[in-house]
């Protein structure tokens, strides 16, 4: 729930055929890298000599993060090995290495054939460019005199007593509202030095976005407090990882990279610790979606917004009304 795992096999080749429930093409690697939220299907190939191998996992954590570091193991055995014989292990990445972390989301792409096809935004309505990170809450009662959170453009969610999803149909007023900001309320060097004031604000505020908008999302990782590698998960729609880089995102000169042709697809997607990743959507999912990092302990202290999709034209676009015997909120 609270870590990121890079995961090999002993002698073999793992290739990689599908994420998040989307196909990709074949990649193949000596490893790979998983994180909470996440699936993917990976084919291994026995053909290495009779004997038994270690299948391996440990966590990737940030530097400065003291986590458990155990390697995990279990044996993988042919038909007419020797048990009693130690298997063979793995090199496994250090569990710092950044580098080996980004490898696999690099090297991903969609099929974008007939069958599955690749309908990547190419007309954006709407650009949004997010921080994330950690930060500290202002919190009277604390001795230190604030309190860890998570937040998106230095915004840490307040969740309500009222369940968004029921307030924005029933169109509850004083829920929520949709004033999110669509860049960061103010800017720093991202990826270096800190600015010394790292109070977040909270509330439960909410991106609007229109029917059938096309959306392209930057989310810029930050070195406030404890930077981190965030796997950052979206409900309700997939999206395709157009750009990934490190340093601070440049809104001039990286779009140029960005891949429109063949992006993997994907509903969650690691940010990289000093770094940015560039997703584009279509926001045809009518409802309240929430978006947060799937560190579980991120998601606790706030590390979280949710977007609000309005209603389309055709009746098959609509929010459906809740069941009548939905449990309260």
């Amino acid at each position: 729930m609270n870590g990121e795992m890079f995961l090999s096999v002993a002698g073999h080749k793992l290739t990689v055929v599908e994420v998040d429930a989307s196909y990709t093409k074949p990649v193949e690697m000596d490893y790979v890298l998983i994180t909470p939220g996440q699936s993917m299907n990976v084919l291994l190939k026995a053909d290495q000599p009779v004997g038994t191998y270690y299948l391996a996992v440990r966590p990737y954590i940030a530097p400065n993060i003291n986590l458990d570091n155990t390697t995990a193991t279990a044996v993988i055995a042919y038909e007419g090995s020797n048990h009693a014989a130690t298997p063979a292990f793995p090199t496994l990445p250090a569990i710092n290495d950044s580098v080996s972390a980004n490898a696999l989301s690099r090297k991903m792409r969609s099929l974008a054939s007939e069958a599955f096809p690749a309908r990547v935004p190419l007309q954006i309505d709407r650009h949004l460019f997010f921080t994330l990170g950690l930060a500290i809450r202002p919190c009277a009662n604390c001795t230190l005199g604030g309190r860890l959170s998570g937040v998106f453009n230095n915004i840490s969610l307040e969740l309500p007593k009222t369940a968004l999803l029921q307030a924005h149909y029933f169109r509850k007023p004083n829920v929520f509202v949709t004033n999110f900001p669509d860049n960061p309320t103010s800017a720093f060097n991202y990826t270096g030095r800190p600015p010394n004031n790292t109070m977040a604000k909270s509330g439960t505020r909410l991106s609007f976005l229109p029917f059938n908008s096309s959306v392209q999302l930057v989310l810029q990782s930050t070195a406030m407090v404890a930077p981190e590698n965030h796997p950052i998960h979206l409900h309700g729609t997939n999206f395709f990882v157009v750009g990934m880089g490190l340093g601070n995102y440049n809104a001039s000169s990286d779009p140029s990279s960005f891949n429109l042709l063949d992006p993997p697809e994907r509903n969650t997607i690691g940010v990289p610790m000093g770094g940015w990743v560039a997703l584009r959507l279509q926001a045809n999912n009518p409802g309240v979606w929430f978006m947060h990092c799937h560190l579980e302990f991120h998601t606790s202290v706030g590390l979280a917004t949710a977007f609000v999709v309005e209603d389309g034209p055709n009746p098959e676009d609509k929010l459906i009304p809740p069941p009548s015997d939905l449990p309260p909120c």
